[in-house]
This record gives structure tokens, sequence and C-alpha cells, in this order.
């Protein structure tokens, strides 16, 4: 297949399916797939957005094959015998009837079943008992101007919610409060921050009858026996409170807006007093676990999100990351490596016990921190990570990137729906030829293992379903699979493809029950795979962030991505052994290793100069994004502008570095416009503003505006940082381009200005590293 050809298909197919693999012709056997060195995977987008190949609405439920261990949905891949009137499934051959509705359908072929290889039904029979539940958990140990702009921000939100929503409001401080919605006068159930509460305890205290709901699932915490009930404010008591109370604290936004309004517009800062030396008292923790307990025991097994917004770390109670003494400093990578994070497991446990609960009822948990310290995400991550939920790190909750990144939440489609669907389960179907290994992404497993799970586990492996409790348009999963052909012999007589079926069920914004199906095939080889190098880049960089979150070794990641590298570049590399001059890769490959290069000195592999929950956030992202953005997380773009050629994409390289040039560079989490010296200095002359220099002022003007155009739709809204060579903040450019020019082989720079300036730093090049990698890949004594 010709390299433009190729690409396109790639495109094609990542656009119309959401599906993205890395090798696109699969091993024929179990031999040849140990051969190509990485495990054959994907990237999946269930509800990618087509732009060629809108798919059409179906409002009838989907026809599966009558066997009972196989029970896939007919697809295009399926054989259709017209005159018989049956399919013939494509993953088990067995043949099928069409159902007694297909009787008038006189070209079975020509079914929109028959000839999109992505469908969604919509199950109208089945619509959605509630609306999406959003409760707001809020941190009111914020400053006051923090905690105005916060709340202003929740309000406008609410004009962005369907108004069949229902929402709820915790805050939280030293205590917490849950608001009750319905009456006129503002009332509130209180709750001791220093203690933990078990979902029974808040059911009973609260009055709320679940007779008629499923089960809570998951358990609840453990040591809170002998917790006395909280205070309930204003008239009434506990004794008198009615059965099924829930009404009180979750209502339709249409029906409570102006009351939720009213009480966050009262809502002062935290009045408990903060001695100086001492920080906040924080029961971020217990807050967590009163709203999961809350849900859990309303409305198990639906569409939920806890949105939950910090300005600091927990100080007190379950979930403690720091006590409140200013002295003690907030763990860094350091103190975890030294294992001198004092509080730092028995956190992890207690938020991973809350994210389990969430995840197995459905429910989302987003976690909006902005502070100038650290807030405790990398304690929280789990919360985030097995639930689908939002992570948004900002500096403070005044500043546009928290704002527009909060609003772009409640995104809409064109009907009007919010782009989001909640507490869905993908499950994966393949042919004989292979199974499935596991799954890496923002999911938990669902223990469903049957005859397409694979004995080799990948990431969360060992069943064929996992649950998501929340999904947008570009939340992208990596999917990894094993080839179990014993021999080349035995899978070409079998078939001379192999197909894959994603099955995701999930209640919609449109408040119906929705079955999204894509079904595709690839051709089996045995000599040419078809290698997508920007998949396999970050297929490869998931595993290696899922082994460094269970490991916590940096160098041990390092070492296992250096020998994947090199059995790879043996494998498909062409050389003389021992000749490291000889070595070549082919188009499909040649990008490859630089992609690797700047994924070993990307952040999500080293940690030095990044705090624990800066970690956590590049981490997060990555495991929810779709290819191309997770390919610049990976290795930044970089532009250049200058008066002698127009606007145009330029190495990651400090040779790009020149006074006379604009660089902009984007790194997905941050926006950088880059002013050579002499630019900076002609800026800074103000010749932008006079007669005869509008030239200077185009220039100056390009980046900014493709930098808007960049930052219009990017979710979360990067940080936007202009700065001059030789700066400060030039950091942000000098850290990301590959140092090509240092202090250590530059000679002469400081005496020539029109010279590339050098990079300070110790830091392997580019071209060194491949130096090395060919004289590995073609040394004999190579394993």
């Amino acid at each position: 297949m010709a390299a433009n050809g190729f690409q396109e298909f790639i495109e094609s197919a990542e656009d119309v399916d959401g599906v993205r693999f890395n090798w696109n012709l699969w091993p024929q056997s179990k031999v040849e797939a140990t051969k190509i060195v990485l495990p054959l995977g994907c990237l999946f987008t269930p509800l990618k957005e087509s732009s060629t190949r809108p798919i059409p609405p179906i409002t009838y439920e989907p026809v599966l094959c009558t066997r009972q261990n196989c029970r896939a949905i007919l697809n295009p891949l399926c054989q259709v015998d017209n005159r018989a009137r049956i399919w013939i499934c494509a993953f088990c051959f067995n043949r099928n009837p069409f159902p007694a509705s297909y009787n008038n359908i006189q070209d079975l072929t020509q079914l929109a079943e028959t000839m999109f290889s992505t469908l969604d039904y919509t199950i109208t029979r089945a619509p959605s008992g509630t609306g999406p539940i959003f409760l707001f958990v809020v941190d009111t140990c914020l400053d006051e101007e923090e905690l105005t702009s916060l709340k202003s921000s929740i309000q406008s939100s609410f004009a962005l919610l369907p108004q069949n929503a229902l929402v709820g409001l915790i805050t939280f401080g030293r205590i917490i409060s849950l608001w009750e919605l319905n009456s006129s006068c503002a009332k509130s159930f209180v709750f001791q921050g220093g203690k933990d509460y078990t979902a029974k305890q808040i059911q009973e205290w609260l009055g709320i009858s679940i007779s008629n709901r499923a089960a809570p699932a998951g358990p609840t915490p453990a040591g809170a026996a002998g917790h006395h009930p909280p205070g309930h404010h204003g008239p009434g008591s506990h004794a008198a409170l009615p059965k099924n109370n829930a009404t009180k604290f979750l209502q339709p936004i249409s029906e409570c807006g102006a009351v939720l309004s009213d009480i966050l517009d009262q809502l002062n800062r935290d009045p408990w007093p903060t001695p100086q030396g001492k920080r906040s008292l924080r029961a971020t923790g217990a807050a967590l676990s009163i709203a999961t307990s809350f849900l859990e025991v309303t409305y198990p097994n639906s569409g939920a999100r806890v949105m939950l917004f910090i300005g600091g770390p927990c100080t007190i109670g379950p979930g403690m990351i720091i006590d409140d003494d200013l002295k003690n400093t907030i763990r860094s990578h350091h103190d975890i490596e030294s294992d001198r994070a004092k509080f730092m497991k028995k956190a992890i446990k207690h938020y991973q016990g809350l994210a389990a609960r969430s995840a197995n009822n459905g429910h989302t948990i987003d976690i909006y921190a902005c502070a100038l310290d650290q807030t405790g995400l990398h304690e929280m991550k789990h919360c985030a990570n097995m639930t689908g939920g939002h992570i948004i790190m900002g500096d403070s909750f005044e500043t546009s990137l928290f704002k527009t990144s909060f609003q772009r939440v409640f995104n809409k489609d064109s009907n009007q729906n919010l782009k989001m669907a909640f507490n869905a389960v993908v499950e994966v179907k393949t042919s004989r030829e292979l199974k499935v290994s596991g799954a890496i992404g923002p999911c938990i497993s669902s223990g469903i293992r049957n005859q397409y799970v694979s004995d080799t586990e990948i990431g969360i492996g060992g069943t064929a379903q996992w649950k998501f409790c929340s999904l947008t348009p570009t939340m992208t999963t990596a999917f990894y699979f094993d080839i179990v052909s014993q021999n080349q012999a035995t899978a070409a007589q079998t078939s001379q493809r192999g197909y894959i079926q994603f099955i995701t069920q999930y209640q919609g914004s449109d408040g119906f029950q929705h079955v999204r199906v894509t079904t595709v095939t690839r051709n089996l080889s045995s000599t040419d795979y078809a290698f997508d190098q920007e998949s396999a880049c970050v297929l490869l960089a998931r595993l290696a962030c899922h082994r460094a979150e269970a490991e916590s070794n940096g160098p041990d990641v390092l070492r296992w991505l250096d020998r994947n590298l090199i059995r790879l570049c043996q494998r498909f590399g062409e050389f003389r052994k021992d000749s490291p001059d000889s070595f070549q890769l082919t188009p499909n490959f040649s990008m490859f290793p630089q992609f690797m290069f700047h994924l070993r000195r990307s952040q999500f592999i080293q940690v030095f100069n990044n705090s624990p929950d800066e970690t956590s956030f590049y981490r997060h992202a990555l495991l929810l994004d779709d290819c191309i953005n997770s390919l610049i997380m990976i290795q930044p773009t970089l532009v250049s502008y200058s008066f002698y050629e127009p606007p145009h994409a330029v190495l990651l390289d400090t040779s790009s570095i020149q006074a006379d040039r604009i660089l902009l560079m984007d790194t997905f989490f941050h926006i950088v416009i880059f002013h050579g010296q002499s630019i900076a200095e002609w800026r800074k002359a103000g010749y932008q503003d006079q007669e005869g220099y509008e030239s200077f002022r185009v220039l100056l003007s390009a980046p900014i505006n493709d930098a808007n155009e960049l930052m219009l739709n990017r979710f979360p809204v990067p940080r936007y940082i202009v700065c001059d060579q030789n700066s400060s903040q030039a950091r942000f450019l000098l850290s990301k381009v590959n140092p090509s020019l240092t202090h250590n082989t530059t000679i002469g720079y400081y005496g020539d200005q029109s010279a590339t300036a050098p990079v300070l730093t110790d830091d392997v090049s580019l071209q060194t590293f491949m130096e090395h990698l060919k004289k590995l890949a073609v040394s004999s004594s190579a394993t």
C-alpha cells in the first residue's frame, strides 16, 4: 500500500469508526505476533463524531446473533442471504433468521446495519427514569475573591444544564453541609469533617428510602460505628423526617435554580478561624465520602457527576493529605520515593475506595483544583481515572483557564444535548483468530470472562467488558489484543481476515438508552504488518504510564521502553551486522524512534521538576485523549514566523531558535509564543506602532491569531504563555526542544549574536540517541 493511500486509510478509519490500530495487517499466528515486539492494539473512541460520514438515526433495537455465547450484532461483515432471509454471523458463523419486523423489506443487503460499520441505536422504549444528576461539592476554605469567582462560574453553569437535570449542593470546610433545595429558607444537614460515615448511616439520618431501587454496589467505609447523627439546621428534627427524602436534596434545575443560586449568593468563607502558620481545616475526604454515599443510596446505577471544587489539600479527617501546620510541606516525588510521605498511602486507599464505589454505581467524579500549591490530586487521581471524570488544574478560580474549561464541560451538540454520556458499558467481541488482553483508559472491569478473553493480561484485563461512568466524543481508550492461532496454516485455512466488534451501551443526555455498535476488520499477513507509528507511540505511552503508576520506578520504565524500541528496530530495520552506518528504517517506522526520544523526556515518564499532582494531571490527560492530542502531548508542535518565509512547521530543535524568528509551540497543556532576541527588542522599542512598520505588526499578530485558533476548542484550556528569548519563561520552550546545541557542544556563541543559542542541559540530543540506538540494533551481541 502506498504511503499516501495508507495514511488516508488510517485517517478515514479513525474518522468513521473512531478506531486506530498500531498494526493494520494482523499476524497470522501467535509465533508471528511475538516477533512484531509490540502487542496488537487500538485506540477506540466510542462516541467519535465523524466529519465525513454522519451516523444515520436508528430508533429500533439491534438484531443479535441467536447463539447464546455469541450475541454479536448484525453488521456489514456478516453474509446476508436475501432468498433464505438469513444472515451468517461473522464471529461464530451461526445462521440467524431476520426478525418478523423485517419481512416487508425486499433487499436485506441495503439495511443500515449491513451498510454502516458504526451505528447508534436509540432505544425509545426504555427512556431513562431521570435526567442526568450533577452534585456540586464546593470548598469554602477559599479567599473571598476566589470563592466569589467560583460561585459565579457555578451559577453560570445552571443555564447550560438540561431542564430535567437534577442538581444538589454540598459545601465543606471543617464541617460538611448538605443543602436542602425545596425550601425558601436555606437549611442544611451538617456533618463533622473529622469522621467518616457509612452509606447506611447517611441513608438513615437523611430519611432516604431505597426499597424501590437497586441495592448500592461496593463496600462501605469501615470504622464509622458509634458516630453520632449530624445536626439539622432549621425547623424540624431527625426523628420527624419522612421517608424517601432524596427530593429535598436533589431537584430538577428548572425548579430549584433560583433557590440554589440564592444559597450560593449567601455562601460565605468557612468561618472556622485559621491561626497564623496554620492551614485551613479542609475536610475534602469526608465531603467526597458523603457525596459518594448520598448518590449510592439515592440513585445507584444511574448517570451522575460529582463535581468537586478544591482550593487546597485535605487537612482533617479521612483522606487527609497533610496536617494543618505550614512548617510541614506537602509531599514531593523525592518524599514518595524515600517513603517519607506520612499520609499518602492511607489517603490513596480512602480515595480509591470511594472511586471503586462510585464506578460500580456509574457515578463520575470530576476534580477542579485551583491553587498555587498542591491540592492532593496525586492521592485523589483514582477518583477521576476510574470514573472517567475531568481533572482541571489551575492557579486560581478567577483565571480564564478554569472558567472557560468549566464552561466547555457542558458543550452541546446540534440537537442541544450535552456532549456527554453516562453509565456506559463497552463490550468487545472478537473472531477466533484473536482475543482481548485488556484495556487502559478511564474505566473499571465488569468481570465478564468469556471465550473472547485472553490469558495474557495487559492493563485492566481478565474481562471482555468494561464500565465507563462517563463518555465524551473525544474520550479514547486503548485496547490490546492477543493473536491465538497456533500456526500460519491453521490461520490461513480458517480465514484471511480477523474481526472485532465494540458494543457500547450508554445513557444519553437526550434521556434515552443507546447502543452504539462498531465493527472493524483487518487482513491477516505474514510479512508486512502495516505499522501506524503514531498510534503505536500512544499505545506504548499508555502502557508505560500504566507501568509507572503500578511500579513507581522511572528508571525501570525507561529501560523497558528502550528494550522495546531496540527490539523493534532489530526486527524491522534494514542493516548489516555491526555496521551502524548501514541502519535505516522504512517510512512507516522512521519517526518512531523520534517519538520515543520525546516520550522518554516527557512529563509522563520524567518526574523531575514536576510535583506529584502535576504528574497525575498529565498522566490523566494522556489516559483520556485521542491519538492526535496524545501525540502533541508527547512531541509538541513548533511553527516558525519570520519576514523571510510564510509560517511553517519547523523541527522541535534548538536550531529552530533564531533571533529574528517568532516560534509558536503547542504542548497541549501550554501554548507558548516565543520571541527571538531581535524580535523582542524591536517590539519593546515600539516599532509595531509606527508608520512604515505594518509588516512587523502583522508578524507579531500572526502567532497570536493561530494560538487563539488552537485554544478555541481545546479541553482543558491550555496555559497561554508569551515570552522572549533569554527570559525566565523561555524555559517552557527550552525544556521541550531537542538539545542539539548545548553549552557543552557549542563554541563561539557568546561572541556571535547571530548564532543559534545553546540550551543549558546535560540531556543527550536526538542525534546522540539515534547513534546509540543504531549501534545497539546492529550489534551482533544484541538480544
